[in-house]
């Protein structure tokens, strides 16, 4: 069983970025999929998350700017837009207990 991420990168501020996360080698009914982030010496905050019936949870911090969305059962994306330099973290994927790689998504001022 594998979780896919990708999409990170650097951006400037005020610039957009989509996060990609595929399973893969699964069966189970991953029914929420979505993402962490960590920042350097931050805890792992929820960023958003999303079941396959369309329920979505969005940090605060991320509301109105990040979407995310699940076009299949094994896969979810993020669009990013109007990042802003404290968005800069680890991005982690998930879906129910399984776990992505991190990707790194750097928002330079």
């Amino acid at each position: 069983v594998q979780l896919q991420a990708s999409g990170g990168g650097l951006v400037q501020a005020g610039g957009s970025l989509r996060l990609s996360c595929i399973a893969s080698g699964t069966t189970l009914n991953l029914n929420v999929m979505g993402w962490y982030r960590q920042a350097p010496g931050k805890e792992r905050e929820l960023v958003a998350s999303m079941t396959y019936g369309g329920s979505t949870i969005y940090s605060n911090s991320v509301k109105d700017r990040f979407t995310i969305s699940r076009p299949a059962l094994y896969s979810a994306y993020l669009q990013m837009n109007s990042l802003k330099p404290e968005d800069t973290a680890v991005y982690y994927c998930f879906g129910n207990s399984l776990w992505g790689q991190g990707t790194q998504v750097t928002v330079s001022s």
